[in-house]
């Protein structure tokens, strides 16, 4: 089997449901699997995979074991030769899967090229693919893309100083500004939002640490990697939507456990010393207060909705409602708040991606139409828990 796709679950059911869809469309023509593993969830995620995705493999675990373990389980259960670890907030494009297998064929060619070269500066293999991730409002993600963490590092991201000095190596690795979001290369650390590699390399390295509940277990786990030399690698021609803040809410627990995680990393790869311990604790503190804020108010007022689909969806709103059949009849309307609708049966995922992407900057939101179960989803920015809206029917 040439590729295993690992989602990792716990209490979000509709998200989960839309992320299995977009994995199986991107999945044909692909010696593929799907392993969903619930962490105890209390919803209906199990139940909703049963009934709606019997082709599959589905762990339920009865505890809540973490990020780290529950992963680690979905990895030792999978067959294919890569993995890819995939958050259940997230939609893939039709092309992600076939895209990214592309560009390690590619790799491995190079490889193959100066080895029989006899190059004597031989580039590392490459070790873990990562992708370009959007939020909910199409706007890019820049932490899919960092740098090593190091106490300096950490400094120059808790007091912004690579928003200052963007071009300056002192200041642009934690977000690994070498690059922009539209440019491949090596990094040193990939999120665990999505994380493609080699089954046996994952295990080699020995997997997510256990010892590690969650939030620095994609840091661990790419640094390892690096330090087996291995060469990361940032890929910027695919896209995914990562709606982020529906898995995760960010509240006391959340800092509490963010501190810890940070503080396991550090332990584990760096000495330990007094000036890095300061920093982590006015960065999270101040990380708790700017979360917070940004959490309020989220929800804009939407003055019209335009809904792509070849149907009339039956909405819950007495604002204006226009339905269009091509993406390219869309018109931004100035000074107004609109919400744009896709039904994922009339559009491809690819599309939405693009269109989210093209139209980021505007004042804009969008929600996708799941009509097997009759739900809009959706989330207005990355520091926004989600949305899902139940119709009562699917049609006017």
């Amino acid at each position: 089997m040439q590729l295993s796709v690992i989602i990792l679950n716990y209490n979000v059911r509709y998200f989960l449901e839309q992320c299995v869809y977009s994995v199986q469309k991107a999945l044909q023509g692909i010696d593929g699997e799907i392993i969903v593993v619930d962490n105890a969830s209390s919803d209906d995620s199990c139940q909703m995979i049963k009934e709606k995705f019997s082709n599959v493999t589905l762990i339920e675990n009865k505890d809540n074991l973490g990020f780290p373990k529950g992963n680690n389980i979905g990895v030792a259960k999978a067959k294919g030769e890569y993995i890819c670890i995939l958050n259940p907030d997230t939609v893939v494009a039709e092309d992600t899967f076939s895209k990214i297998l592309d560009f390690v064929n590619r790799l491995r060619q190079a490889q193959s090229d100066k080895r029989q070269s006899k190059v004597e500066l031989v580039e590392t293999d490459f070790g873990i693919i990562g992708c370009k991730l959007i939020d909910g409002s199409g706007k890019f993600l820049p932490e899919c893309k960092r740098g090593v963490p190091t106490p300096w590092v950490a400094f120059t991201k808790i007091f912004g100083l690579y928003k200052l000095f963007p071009k300056s190596s002192w200041f642009n690795r934690y977000y690994a500004m070498h690059l922009t979001e539209y440019q491949s290369g090596e990094v040193d650390i990939l999120v665990g939002a999505f994380m493609f590699m080699q089954r046996d390399l994952y295990l080699k390295v020995g997997g997510f640490d256990e010892n590690c509940f969650m939030y620095s277990d994609d840091i661990d786990l790419s640094y390892l990697v690096k330090k087996a030399g291995y060469s990361n690698q940032y890929f910027a021609d695919t896209t995914v939507i990562h709606y982020k803040g529906e898995s995760t809410v960010r509240d006391g627990l959340y800092m509490k456990r963010f501190r810890e995680a940070m503080q396991f990393f550090y332990k584990k790869h760096f000495k330990k010393s007094w000036f890095f311990d300061v920093m982590m604790q006015m960065g999270s503190f101040a990380f708790s207060l700017v979360k917070r804020n940004q959490q309020k108010n989220i929800k804009p007022n939407i003055d019209k909705f335009f809904v792509f689909s070849d149907k009339k969806i039956k909405l819950k709103t007495d604002k204006s409602v226009e339905y269009l059949t091509d993406l390219n009849q869309f018109q931004v309307e100035e000074n107004k708040h609109v919400e744009i609708i896709f039904d994922i049966d009339f559009l491809d995922f690819k599309e939405v991606i693009f269109f989210m992407d093209k139209y980021k900057d505007r004042n804009i939101s969008f929600k996708n139409y799941i009509s097997k179960s009759n739900y809009l989803i959706g989330s207005y920015n990355s520091n926004d828990k989600g949305e899902v809206l139940q119709l009562e029917s699917d049609l006017l």
